[in-house]
């Protein structure tokens, strides 16, 4: 499905405004076929003698999703010239990975929805989604072992047990508003960017270039950065519509990003006794989330949220215009593009 070329944004005086939204044409084009091989794996992978496990998995699976990290392996073996068919099967395994952690992520959340859809905790309850990103998790075990490579193995075993460490970290920093800018930044780097690295490299193991896994890999970790700030950023000027979730979630969660970090430091004592009641002590009144709009304006907080999230995506942008021209290297900065310009 292409991305619609324009997106209607909220500003903070709650009028709209007209951004420009990145097209990924040149990324679609280009992997549609192994990105076609890629479901096919994944589709004969979730079948199982447990009807509940297929039907849960599938709904996740085919609730859409932009498929950023399986593509980022895809194109990273391409980019180094690979013609096999190694890169699919170790797709599909990172795309199970991330799909397994964001089954659980919405029972941590208690979310209700995810890219405008139910969530699975919402339709099967908790219960049956943690067993079945377990069983994800165990199929991308599976994939990893039948490529024969212990350093793939390595390296996705290691992201899927720091995601999960990020995940633990993130915890420990809800509700907490002495969580810094360095504190949530080893958070994301653990939560998102570490599968994001992990997508990338493994695209060089594949392709027989150890030389160019640490530049594959950096790409990869400042992507997934820049890509998770501004995930934060969309919770408070997003669409709902187009965001897939309710706007706001993770103020009434209490989560500490980015946004808040900032405006929180730069907030007068009256502000700071408002974060605190809300974010700390989870006590709500109404019209609190349009208050908290309005602190974060007054501080530029998104603004700056997003010249950080773009300093990360320049690093990327750097790193790939160190490969030749090619249109693997074009369709990998488009996805730096739509990271750091998406509306959803």
């Amino acid at each position: 499905m292409l991305l619609p070329l324009k997106l209607r944004r909220r500003n903070m005086t709650g009028s709209h405004i007209i951004i420009p939204q990145p097209s990924l044409d040149k990324l679609q084009n280009l992997i549609r076929a192994d990105i076609a091989k890629v479901d096919e794996v994944i589709i004969a992978s979730i079948d199982s003698g447990v009807p509940l496990i297929s039907q849960l998995a599938r709904h996740i699976i085919s609730a859409g999703g932009k498929r950023l990290r399986p593509a980022l392996t895809l194109l990273a073996a391409k980019l180094l010239g690979y013609s096999g068919d190694r890169h699919v099967k170790l797709a599909a395994c990172v795309e199970f990975i991330h799909t397994a952690t964001l089954l659980h992520d919405d029972v941590v959340d208690e979310s209700a929805l995810r890219r405008g859809n139910a969530t699975a905790n919402e339709v099967w309850g908790n219960k049956a989604s943690v067993l079945v990103g377990d069983f994800l998790f165990s199929r991308s075990f599976e994939l990893m072992v039948a490529d024969g490579s212990l350093e793939v193995l390595k390296i996705l075993s290691s992201a899927s047990a720091v995601i999960a460490q990020g995940e633990v970290m993130q915890l420990t920093t809800a509700n907490n508003l002495a969580t810094n800018i360095s504190s949530y930044t080893e958070v994301i780097t653990a939560k998102t960017a570490a599968l994001f690295a992990a997508a990338c490299e493994i695209g060089a193991v594949v392709a027989g270039q150890p030389e160019r896994q640490e530049v594959l890999r950096k790409i990869g970790n400042d992507l997934g950065i820049a890509f998770q700030i501004m995930d934060d950023a969309l919770d408070y000027f997003a669409e709902q519509s187009k965001l897939g979730k309710e706007i706001g979630d993770d103020f009434r969660e209490g989560k500490i990003t980015l946004p808040i970090i900032l405006a929180f430091e730069r907030s007068d004592d009256f502000e700071k006794d408002f974060w605190r009641r809300t974010l700390e002590e989870q006590n709500f009144a109404e019209g609190d989330f349009e208050q908290a709009l309005q602190i974060i304006a007054k501080y530029d907080a998104i603004k700056d949220s997003v010249a950080i999230a773009r300093d990360y995506s320049d690093s990327a942008r750097m790193a790939i215009l160190t490969f030749p021209d090619s249109q693997e290297r074009a369709a990998m900065l488009e996805i730096v593009d739509f990271c750091i310009e998406r509306g959803y």
